[in-house]
This record gives C-alpha cells, structure tokens and sequence, in this order.
C-alpha cells in the first residue's frame, strides 16, 4: 500500500510514522519524508486502511490521497517561508543583544515587552513545527531531535516569562529562544536544500514520462490522448523528436532512439519493424508506428522510478545501527541536560542562570539527527548516480553488499557473449536408418517406412521445436532456418508437441501416445557412448543417438575483457560458469583471463557451486537474469545482464540496463564510494557529539553557538552525500 502524507518535513517526522506503523504491526514499512510517501504491506487483520490514516492523523499528519510525487522542492519552499519570517523577527533581537555584548545599548531593544512581542510570533512556529514531531515521538515512546530542540528553546522562553514577571532584566533570554528556533531553521532549510539535490535520480526519470500522445484510429485519423487513457495494443504515431510514450513495439518505420537516460548507453540504437521500444526514450531520427505493449504505470520507466525510490528508501546494515544508537541517544543526552543543572547549580560552579544555559546548550548541540542523515542521504545519491550510469539497484542493503563483494561469477552465454548466436553449419548425421512417414503422419524409426528422414524434414523438424522456445539460441536458430523460406508442414505440427527441460533442451512427443520420439538439446542429451567432434545444439533419438548437430557462433561483449581487468584491479576474483562444452568454455576463459572456469554445469549444479563460494566469501552471480535465475537467487547478490527490458527488471537484486560490461566495475565504485560517504558522515556526527556534549556541559558554549553548531553538522553530513555526486575513485 502507498500513501501521500503531508506535513513530514524532517527525518524525524518519518521516524515517528515508521514506528507507529510497525508497533501496530505492519511489515514491510517504508517512510520516505522527501516524496512525503508511506509504504507498508497491508494486513487488515493488524491495522485496516481507514485505520492507518486515523492514526497516521493522530500523529499531526495528514493523509491526503494514494498519489506520490517527487515533492523535495515544496519541502525546500516550505522551510525558506519559515526562515524568512522567524529571521526577521529574530534579526531585532539578536542585533540588540550582539551591540550589548559591544558595549552598545539601545534601550528599546530591551525593554522585555517588545521582546516578548518578537519572540512570541517566533516561538509559536517553532512550537507547531518542532514541537508537533515531538509530540509524535513521544506518542509512540521514541525521543527524537526535535525533542531536545523543544525543550531547549522552551526553557528559555518559560525562563524569560517568568524574568518579565519579576520585570528583572537578568533573566530575559527572549533573543535565546527565538534564535535557536531561527538557526535550527537555518539548518532545516539548508538540509532540505541538499535533500532536493539528492533526489534529482527520481526527479529526472520522471521527467521522462509523457502525457500525452499520438493515437491512430481505427478510422486511420490520429488524435492526441492522455497516456493513462491507452491500452495494450493501441497505434501510435512517434515522430523526430518525439518521447516514445509507453513501452511498445515498432509495426511500421524506422529511426534512430536515444536511449541513454534509461541505459547509460550513450550512442542511439537503430530501431525497425519487430523492435521493442522502451517508454521515455527519444526518437532521434526517423518516423516509427509502435503498438503499446505496456499500459502507463506498468512499463520499464514506472518500474525504473519505483525501483529507484525503492532502493533509496531501503536501509543498509549501518542505518539499522545508527537508528538503534539514535534511539537511545536523546534520553542520555536529556540525562546529561539535567544533570549539568543540577550539578553546576548543586555544587556552586555556575548560577542558576547560568546552569540553565549550559543545560540548554548540552540539549542544543546533541545532533543524533546527524547520525540519522548520514545514511539516507549517502544512499539516495548513490542510488541516484547508479540509475544515470544505466545500473538498477533493489535497495541500499544491496549498496552496501556490492560494496563488499570479493568474487564475482560470470555465466557465459548471453553474459559475457553477445548472446547473438549465428548458425555456422549444421551436419546431418542420417546413418542410423530413421525415417519419415508423413502421410500417416507420423515420424517413425520403422525402417520399413516409405520415405526416409532427409536433411529438409530435419531442419522443419528443428524449425518446429526451436519455435517453441524463447531461448537466445533458439531465436537465432529459427532466424538461420527461415532465411530461405522454410516452413513447418501442417502434419508435422499436428503430430508433434514440444516440452522444454530446463538447462538440457527440448524433448519432442507424439501428441497422440505421448511417447518420445527426438530431442534437441545440448552435448548432454547424446548417448553416453555417442563422440561428436564439432556442434553445440544437437538432434537425436530418444536414446540419444545423433541425427544432427549445429555449430554456433557467438562474439565476446565489446568491452568484456577490459572490463574484467577492471574488476580485478578492484580485487574481485572472477569465475566463469557455463553449462556449455568444456573446450568452448575454457577458450573464453583463456580469452578473458578467468583463471577458474566450471563448465557443463546443469542449473542445479550451478546453484551448488554458488552455494560453496558464498560459504567462503560474498559473492556475486551475473547472468542473463532468466535461465539462471536459481543461481542469481542463492549467491549473495544476483545481477543481471538482461537488457532494458521488464523482465530484466524484475530478475535480480541488480540490473545493468544496457547490457553494457564497463558499467559493472563503475556500479562497485560507486557502491564503495557510496559505502565510504555513509561512514565517513557516521564518524563525524559520532566524533561531534562525543567533542561538543562535554564542552557545553562546562559551560564554554551557550545556547545560540550550540543551535548554530548542532544545525551545522546536518548542513556537514548531507554535504558529504550531495559530494558523492561527482566524487572520483
């Protein structure tokens, strides 16, 4: 379930709502302050909708429909427009206290009505503001920042009513309270700032989307419509220029697209009848007729800014540990607060006034919400550059695994190669007395049959069963057979079904006694007495006896080796695992240097050898994201080479767009930079509170230099993120 929520404008309103759904007992919660969006799995047995946004409600926030937008910049608005008025209510104040410590006096400035009058209007807002995501921590039991700050500038405030009461100029700290309400503030607006930078990777992907588009009638007319308004099987018109609007296929046409905000791939691909196109690419040249294959919602781009918003909202390890140290944090420093009066008055090192201060000030510069930023904000960067170099991650846990991989397994087929098969020559090997009898419409091994299996039934035979497959190798091969015209005869369609076997091939049966007559498949198919010198696709008999074999060819990826050095020089050990013959394995091993190599591995067998690797190290799985889908499950992170499609998308923890190699070592930099900002920023935020707590504890710090500092080590760690941006390895 996902919902708009309004009036989160801080970490801390997340947190509140995070721990409010999942103390009643929600799973899978997701609180995102920056799109103002919640995410739980629903559960009416828990908590039913009406429920949730009751309570939500309770919280002091309100939910306003299920639509989500990337609302960073209205965040950013709302806090200057709060800035701005608490600053020039506070300016007066704050001058006239800095010309006092000069030795400057303006009379007006103290008089502690006036004061009162522009700490009040100052107050109020901090109130509401602070105050409202305080109250909803404390409502689920959680003491978070603005706690501290409430109770800070609260003190003061309390403190100088009752100095006005007494009309004693000494104890008015009007300036205090209205000042931290400005510099924390300062600091809000400052963060929500570099929160709108860190979000620019959603921002920019839904840019991509179109509202609009061309429809062809039926009538042959066309109209623009609303994409919301189309369905699978519409006609649209793209012209130069244009944005394709929804994923789709190209009927009539042809040009150049631009694809590279989706994949990274910077060069455009040449487009023409039977293609598929990817919604939100740019037609650079040309004029195409697509038919929509994906409704809007559901296409490769919605899943793209979905994925992207997923991984930013997910949390590594180091977030766990930074929430739960977080969450004790605010009671010890209140503990500490409290004991820096009661001592310093107690044991006569300061005044009463002065105790207060230096106990406002330890609230002040406690900064746990550093510590909460440091991580998130890491995160949407990193999330936010990997999306640009073409690279689809499911998560920042899966960030922080990358980062730490130490063995990374290739498939083959499709991963390392292009996957483009082309048949090289296939060999009829007919010398076992098969036959074909198509007038009973039967293929037979009767050697009494009238007419013999010849080389054309062979190849209508294999055209029929490699129709039936989605298999890379299958495409090519139905692609080699129907150059010259072949087509499968109506009795051989009749007589025969076809049933896949998953990492061997294809077993072919007589539709009506269900018995097997041939298989096409791999060298594991053959007979265990049976050599065969040349071929990687074979037909037999069902005892494994050859009637054909098919030679392939397939190119290494462009970039595949350097990109493998690459990974090398990032001390990656590399593997290849293929369930191809053993000397055309170990030549693309040779090739790209991969010193360990498996090869006729079935997918069972591949998943054992991933499961002992992982025991030892973490490591990766790479494959083409479907035939190795077990492997890509059991390693511990799956990536997959499966192109820009939405099934690509869905396959593995981590997706490379445009099948590109070169971006696989740039995806683990930025995982590791990404990895190193989150800790670098914890150091900070962890090495600041252990310094500034015990100096504003003896007093060397008061209250508006605390407010100051604490909002600056926010403004220090979300800096840090918005570095990782253009940060180099």
């Amino acid at each position: 379930m996902r919902l708009k929520v309004e009036g989160m404008d801080c970490a801390n309103c997340a947190t509140s709502i995070t721990r409010y759904l999942e103390r009643q007992g929600l799973a899978d919660v997701f609180v995102n302050f920056q799109t103002s969006e919640v995410r739980y799995r629903p559960n009416d047995a828990v908590l039913t909708l009406e429920q949730v946004k009751a309570g939500i409600d309770k919280l002091g926030f309100e939910v306003v429909d299920d639509g989500l937008r990337n609302e960073a910049g209205g965040l950013e608005k709302a806090a200057f427009r709060r800035l701005i008025f608490c600053s020039a209510l506070t300016a007066p104040l704050l001058i006239g206290h800095l010309l006092m410590t000069f030795g400057l006096d303006l009379p007006l400035l103290h008089n502690g009505w006036l004061q009162l009058a522009l700490s009040l209007p100052v107050y109020l807002v901090g109130g509401l503001h602070f105050g409202r995501s305080a109250w909803a921590g404390l409502r689920n039991r959680y003491l978070n920042m603005d706690v501290l700050i409430f109770l800070g500038a609260t003190a003061a405030f309390v403190y100088s009513l009752i100095g006005l009461y007494w009309q004693n100029p000494q104890y008015y700290f009007f300036e205090t309270a209205a000042t931290i309400i400005t510099l924390v503030l300062v600091g809000n607006w400052l963060e929500s700032r570099a929160v709108a930078r860190t979000t620019t990777a959603v921002s920019a992907l839904a840019d991509l989307q179109v509202p609009k588009a061309t429809r062809i009638m039926p009538s042959g007319t066309e109209l623009s419509i609303e994409v919301e308004e189309l369905g699978v099987g519409d006609l649209l018109r793209v012209n130069t220029g244009d944005r394709v609007p929804l994923d789709g296929t190209v009927m009539t046409g042809n040009g150049a697209v631009d694809e590279s905000m989706l994949t990274g791939e910077s060069l455009s691909v040449e487009k023409s009848e039977g293609d598929q196109l990817i919604g939100g690419s740019v037609l650079a040249g040309g004029q195409l007729t697509m038919r929509v294959t994906s409704t809007a919602g559901n296409g490769t781009l919605d899943k793209m800014i979905q994925l992207v918003k997923d991984a930013q909202a997910d949390k590594p390890q180091l977030q766990r540990l930074a929430d739960r140290i977080s969450a004790i944090f605010v009671p010890v420093v209140i503990a500490i607060s409290l004991l820096t009066f009661l001592i310093g008055w107690g044991s006569g090192y300061a005044t009463a006034t002065q105790a207060l201060m230096n106990a406002i000030a330890v609230l002040l510069i406690s900064c746990p919400c550093a510590m909460g930023l440091a991580t998130p904000t890491a995160v949407m960067v990193g999330v936010g550059r990997l999306a640009q170099q073409g690279v689809l991650i499911k998560g920042g846990s899966a960030v922080e695994q990358l980062a730490g991989i130490q063995n990374m397994v290739f498939d083959k087929t499709g991963t390392l190669t292009t996957g483009n098969f082309r048949v090289e020559k296939i060999d009829y090997l007919l010398d076992n007395g098969y036959q074909v009898n198509l007038e009973n419409e039967r293929l037979s091994s009767t050697v009494n049959a009238p007419q013999r299996l010849t080389p054309a039934t062979i190849d209508q035979l294999i055209l029929f069963a490699e129709r039936q497959s989605s298999h890379p190798i299958a495409r090519s091969i139905v692609a080699h057979l129907s150059k010259g015209g072949l087509e499968v005869s109506t009795e051989l369609e009749e007589s025969f079904e076809v049933k896949e076997v998953s990492g061997i091939g294809l077993d072919i049966y007589d539709r009506a006694t269900q018995a097997l007559f041939f298989r096409l498949g791999s060298f594991k198919i053959l007979a265990e007495t049976v050599q065969v010198d040349s071929g990687e696709v074979f037909l037999t008999d069902k005892n494994g006896m050859p009637l054909a074999a098919i030679s392939l060819g397939d190119d290494l990826k462009p970039g595949a080796a350097a990109s493998l050095a690459e990974l090398k020089a990032l001390n990656i050990r590399t593997y290849l695992l293929s369930g191809d013959r053993l000397a055309r394995t170990a030549t693309i091993a040779e090739t790209l240097n991969i010193e360990v190599y498996a090869a006729e591995k079935s997918p069972a067998e591949k998943l054992d050898y991933i499961s002992k690797l992982s025991q030892e190290n973490p490591t990766v799985m790479v494959g083409d994201g479907i035939n190795d889908a077990a492997a890509l499950a059991r390693a511990d992170l799956g990536i997959s080479m499966g192109g820009a499609s939405a099934v690509a998308v869905d396959a593995a923890e981590v997706v490379l767009l445009g099948d590109r190699m070169d971006s696989l070592p740039e995806a683990i930099k930025i995982s590791r930079l990404t990895l190193k900002t989150i800790k670098e920023s914890l150091f900070w935020a962890f090495s600041y509170n252990i310094v500034a707590i015990p100096i504003a504890a003896l007093g060397f710090l008061n209250p508006m230099w605390a407010a100051l500092f604490m909002a600056f080590s926010d403004v220090v760690v979300i800096g840090n993120a918005v570095r990782l941006k253009r940060r180099k390895w």
